[in-house]
């Protein structure tokens, strides 16, 4: 049995799974609030951290989870079915908190260890996006810029960004939420809740602990060092997946809830309803089929490639290439169901706080993100 087998059968892995399911309701409660207030409650926060969410690619020897990939892509399927915008900053911290783990074991100690959070530290920001410079000093850098899509800022406790420091290298770093200025930009139809919005820095000191040096604008892999297979997968099988997880669990929401109108709704005109009616069943059908493949592709592809890993075998070119086609198709299949379930909700769907008008929003957000495009 391969380790990924194996691990999605432990008590940890299993147990992470069920607190999933069982947590739905409650996260699904927050929604209005969610979306309203443009970040996830301080209560729903506590709930998640309880439940192990904010250390779900945490090592274990640091006090996280470490569960297999396929379990953390399902768990943040799960939490995207309850609340979208939920599932993305899940997804998005638990993908910071690896990267965390290039810095040097100082920095490392500080945010995952340390700090009064440990493993359930919340990180926002993001690793790819330019806007910011610095200057030399003792110990560090002088740090001075403005990032876009600082995803779940107002509820995080370290920021992550970059600048560049000369023309074939740039300088991740962290710097604590409370030394940061949240501008508020995020102003979208969908993903409202995930508080995306811009943040700055004036003439931040950042100790040279707390930063990755990259060859280059790409992300690279300097967390291999932590043993475990999970940490010597490719980038690209964690940063793109993670985001088409995000998708597909929106439409498997979105699913549901022309399912439940179905079961309940009596079309003008009609004496049925509306689960009767055959092109609504022909839709849903459809739907099922086609978001299925998604996830089965995306399943299959990442698999492969952590059994590949698993055996110490270099991961082909033509795999890593598989892995954004998986991701990108599965994201294509949640569209393609969601327009779907979308179209055969009728005039429901156009009402705005209806659980169709909201997946369908958050997913065409959701759709446009860079992590999961084609090219």
């Amino acid at each position: 049995m391969t380790e990924l087998a194996a691990r999605a059968d432990t008590s940890v892995g299993a147990a992470l799974l069920q607190r999933a399911v069982e947590l739905k309701p409650t996260v699904r409660s927050f929604q209005d609030e969610i979306e309203a207030e443009q970040r996830i409650p301080q209560a729903l926060v506590q709930e998640l951290k309880s439940a192990g969410f904010y250390r779900m690619l945490v090592p274990s020897k640091l006090g996280g989870l470490q569960v297999d990939l396929l379990t953390f892509l399902r768990a943040v399927e799960l939490m995207a079915e309850a609340d979208a915008s939920t599932g993305w900053n899940l997804a998005n911290n638990a993908v910071q908190q690896v990267i965390a783990l290039s810095l040097p074991d100082a920095g490392v100690d500080e945010i995952l260890k340390s700090s009064a959070n440990g493993p359930d530290v919340i990180i926002a920001g993001t690793a790819v996006a330019g806007g910011g410079t610095a200057s030399r000093v003792e110990g560090g850098y002088k740090v001075t810029g403005r990032w876009r899509f600082g995803s779940g800022c107002r509820e995080s406790q370290w920021m992550l960004a970059n600048f560049d420091a000369g023309p074939e290298q740039i300088i991740r770093f962290f710097v604590p939420s409370t030394e940061t200025t949240v501008i508020e930009t995020w102003d979208m139809t969908g993903m409202r809740g995930t508080g995306s919005h811009d943040w700055s820095v004036v003439d931040q000191f950042v100790p040279d602990r707390r930063t990755i040096a990259e060859r280059g604008r790409l992300l690279t892999n300097q967390w291999s060092r932590w043993p475990g297979t999970l940490y010597s997968m490719p980038v690209h099988t964690l940063i793109g997946p993670h985001h088409s997880s995000i998708a597909t669990g929106i439409a498997r929401s979105g699913i549901d809830a022309l399912a439940e109108l179905a079961g309940a709704k009596v079309p003008r005109g009609r004496s049925g309803l509306l689960r009767e009616q055959p092109l609504v069943q022909d839709s849903v059908a459809r739907a099922e089929a086609i978001l299925s493949a998604g996830q089965a592709l995306r399943r299959q592809v990442l698999r492969d490639i952590w059994e590949t890993v698993e055996a110490g075998v270099p991961v082909a070119q033509e795999q890593l290439a598989r892995s954004r086609i998986a991701a990108s198709y599965a994201v294509d299949a949640a569209r393609q169901a969601m327009d779907l379930v979308y179209r055969a909700g009728g005039t429901t769907s156009n009402q705005r706080m209806h659980q169709l008008a909201r997946t369908w929003r958050d997913l065409q957000v959701v759709g446009q993100a860079a992590s999961v495009a084609p090219e």
